[in-house]
């Protein structure tokens, strides 16, 4: 497919194993969890943990999870992505192609994808909203790996970041808005954040101030009391010290204070995945009725929602001015 424009978008998320098997799992989790964005431990250290342990150990766990939420076209965060992609070429008719930082399809068939189209500007949209070393930072590795070869360099626009996007709030509103219209307003809203170690924040990763931005424009947006509403950090791995509050203990005390009915939403994450389908609406909804709770909730990530597109095509066009 050619369009005939001078430039190409190539929306970037984390990725997802090819299938849900051990040896899926286990490819996709060692590409992940040996970029050093990710865990920046000393590497002769790092790796037999990871190799000898972590990956054996985890892989074949992991594959089943991802079975329990496995769609049939794919992993829900690839089926996601892709209408993302698709949904947004058409509405901007431009060349949108997809690029996972860790998986197929990678960044580099992304960029070869949009080179190949005549696309001599690239504007680079990682769908993480609260900018991270972890996550953005990564994507921006990869690109500038995978053009070290490249003869002629496109022109690139890189977005770092839409936390306090006026769009994106708008679309995370509506998306409660429509919920709680369908289902009825729960007694709490909570939102949870995929965890950082604490120590990259100390470092200087400005991850947990977005998080809390978004949480307060949110509000606002809402009109939510403040006790009514609070933030937390889900997705913990290994013993260091994570960003706190942890999202399965924010939840269970939640309960045991005499909140009823639980809803919570994953607003850092720009597709429905793993970590909010099971970790969030199976591990912390058991965790919730254990500990008293009645009735817990998980409103659906922004996905291809017609908001979340609109607000893509807004900022898209924000940082193609002068294109």
């Amino acid at each position: 497919m050619t369009i005939n424009n001078n430039y190409g978008v190539l929306l970037v998320n984390l990725g997802t194993p090819s299938e849900p098997t051990t040896a899926g799992v286990k490819q996709f989790l060692g590409d992940f969890l040996h970029d050093k964005r990710v865990v920046d431990m000393t590497r002769w250290l790092w790796c037999p943990i990871l190799h000898g342990v972590i990956l054996p150990i985890r892989s074949p766990k992991v594959a089943k999870l991802y079975q329990s939420v496995w769609m049939e076209d794919g992993s829900p965060l690839m089926v996601y992505s892709r209408r993302q992609q698709q949904t947004l070429q058409q509405t901007l008719n431009v060349p949108v192609v997809l690029g996972m930082t860790y998986g197929e399809p990678s960044i580099q068939s992304g960029l070869q994808q949009l080179q190949q189209q005549g696309c001599k500007r690239i504007v680079v949209l990682p769908l993480y909203p609260q900018y991270s070393a972890t996550t953005t930072a990564a994507v921006f590795d990869r690109i500038t790996k995978d053009l070290k070869k490249t003869p002629e360099l496109p022109e690139l626009r890189f977005i770092n970041h839409y936390y306090d996007h006026p769009d994106y709030i708008a679309a995370l509103a509506q998306s409660v808005d429509t919920f709680w219209a369908q289902n009825g307003q729960s007694d709490y809203l909570l939102c949870s954040y995929h965890g950082i170690p604490q120590r990259y924040a100390d470092n200087g990763d400005p991850y947990p101030e977005h998080c809390h931005q978004t949480t307060v424009l949110l509000a606002q947006s809402l009109n939510m009391a403040r006790e009514k509403m609070s933030m937390s950090y889900q997705s913990i791995f290994g013993r260091e010290e994570w960003l706190k509050p942890y999202t399965e203990a924010t939840i269970k005390s939640l309960a045991e204070k005499g909140i009823k009915r639980l809803d919570v939403m994953c607003p850092a994450f720009s597709v429905d995945c793993l970590e909010t389908l099971e970790e969030i609406a199976e591990q912390c909804k058991e965790v919730f009725l254990e500990a008293g709770g009645k009735e817990f909730n998980l409103i659906p990530c922004l996905n291809d929602s017609s908001a979340h597109i609109l607000m893509m095509e807004s900022l898209i066009k924000q940082h193609t001015q002068g294109w």
